[in-house]
């Protein structure tokens, strides 16, 4: 048996590869550095001897009558030269000399040997490990590539990332860990087996082993969700009434679950029950936070608001979202978390949105306002008395259609409608209003009457004015109180009052 041969089997049994996917990476090899070096578009193949560890080029031409292709095509009459039993249709092959290759040619088929061996390296340890994603493994740090490790998995090396390692660890080069195979890749930059010790199948694995009722399937991991280096959150439930599913994974003081968090470091464990109810499970994986209340928002988008205490709000919530965003992970529900204070207030303004707040304007038309005047109110977005009521001048002005008149107008309107209700809210005992005030009443507005007859004159034109504003069916202005009220009844009055004075003086 040749050398080459010899080589290629051991090479064979290191990589855990077929030979005869060798043989042909050879033969492979080899055609490409003939082709180089004949620089010819002849078709050639290889022949390799296990015997003698020789590989043999031939470029083979079919046989026709008449040459149309010379690269590709051969004469009979040459044909017959070479192999007398040539005939037409058939197919010869040439010898050519693979002496004549040199160092360059041998250097591709170097690379390419390489090539096709790297390759179906690849391919064996993908069809191993694809299978075996999720498994525990045990690793030995082989070496460091920047923030990456190279660790050695047994048949293969295997790459632990960066962004797959705790935070909280740190290893060196020769020391045992155990990892998960996160991934297989077959082909580009990071190809080859991926492990991980951040993803959560590693604490998932960490209880089957540890956890003997776990392994036996008496108690099932329901789910697990983990953020490395912080805190993970697993839900277990029991298929036996009489086992306690918690109590199985914390174990005899603890012992199960403390021998877990020692080979993650310290990171913390929260060990959930698992319930089918949403509800149920929510309020369980938000521990250690009590709930007060749980509501179903929307069950087919799988979204849930979580009602707590106020003294429990942070808790719940957990280091910079935490705990509630384990717990939505855990659960695969979208979960708002509030305080009974928050949802006392969202309550209180929604019920304050169901309810428009403040009178239509158009109650104004009672109160001495036209039609005309409240459509143009309407039109400007003005629909409240409130609204109304808080504008200043300048801002009712700028309403298109309205002057300083209407604004007067307007404003008296306003004052009208909320006199009744002051009317309303300062009754006397006997519901009606005291006679002092009724004194008082009477007296301020004696005062604001015009004294003058400039005045009385301003007042009339006003009131003139008014009547000529360019609306149908508008109310005629109210009289003022000096024409409203006679001489001789304002003295009756005047009288009435002095006299129920006196009735109510002690004397």
């Amino acid at each position: 048996m040749g050398t080459i041969y010899q080589s290629i089997e051991i090479l064979s049994k290191e990589k855990g590869i077929d030979p005869q996917v060798v043989v042909d990476a050879v033969k492979d090899a080899m055609l490409v550095a003939a082709r180089k070096h004949f620089r010819t578009a002849e078709n050639l193949v290889a022949e390799f001897d296990e015997q003698t560890g020789a590989i043999q080029i031939f470029a083979v031409k079919r046989v026709v009558e008449s040459v149309e292709d010379p690269v590709n095509q051969i004469a009979l009459a040459d044909a017959l030269k070479i192999d007398p039993n040539a005939e037409i249709g058939g197919e010869i092959r040439i010898h050519k000399s693979t002496e004549a290759l040199g160092r360059i040619s041998a250097q591709t088929a170097k690379q390419v040997i390489l090539q096709k061996v790297r390759e179906a390296e690849r391919e064996t340890i993908y069809s191993e490990y694809s299978g075996r994603v999720g498994e525990l493994v045990n690793c030995t740090v082989k070496r460091i590539e920047g923030q990456d490790l190279i660790v050695d998995i047994g048949k293969t090396e295997a790459r632990l990332p960066k962004k797959e390692q705790s935070k909280l660890e740190a290893f060196s080069v020769g020391e045992r860990v155990r990892a998960v195979i996160k991934s297989v890749e077959k082909s580009g930059k990071n190809s080859g087996v991926i492990v991980s010790r951040a993803a959560p199948e590693l604490v998932m694995r960490l209880f089957e082993q540890e956890v003997p009722e776990i392994y036996d399937n008496t108690v099932v991991i329901k789910g697990c969700a983990r953020e490395a280096g912080e805190r993970t959150k697993i839900a277990v439930v029991s298929r036996d009434r009489d086992v306690d599913s918690v109590g199985a994974c914390v174990g005899m003081k603890g012992m199960r679950v403390q021998s877990i968090i020692r080979e993650l470091r310290g990171e913390k464990i929260d060990i959930i029950e698992y319930s089918e109810d949403p509800v149920v499970f929510a309020t369980h994986a938000l521990s250690p936070a009590k709930i007060s209340r749980v509501a179903i928002v929307d069950a087919a988008e799988k979204h849930m608001e979580v009602i707590v205490d106020d003294t429990q709000l942070s808790l719940a919530i957990g280091k910079k979202g935490q705990n509630v965003r384990l717990a939505a992970k855990l659960l695969g529900w979208k979960i708002d978390i509030k305080s009974e204070e928050e949802k006392r207030q969202e309550v209180e303004s929604a019920m304050a949105a169901l309810v428009v707040p403040g009178a239509p304007v158009s109650v104004l038309i009672d109160h001495g306002l036209p039609d005309k005047v409240v459509e143009k109110l309407l039109e400007a977005g003005i629909p409240t008395v409130e609204k109304l009521g808080s504008m200043t001048p300048e801002e009712l002005e700028q309403v298109p259609g309205i002057g300083p008149k209407l604004v007067e107008k307007i404003q008296q309107s306003v004052i009208h409608y909320y006199d009744q209700f002051v009317t309303e809210e300062q009754p006397g005992p006997g519901g009606e209003v005291p006679a002092e005030q009724r004194a008082e009443e009477f007296a301020s507005a004696e005062a604001a009457l015009p004294e003058t007859p400039a005045a009385e004159g301003a007042v009339e034109e006003q009131v003139q004015e008014e009547e000529a504003l360019p609306y149908e069916g508008a109310p005629a202005p109210a009289p003022s109180e000096a024409e409203d009220v006679p001489e001789g009844e304002r003295n009756e009055a005047s009288e009435s009052d002095l006299q129920a004075e006196q009735l109510r003086s002690p004397e």
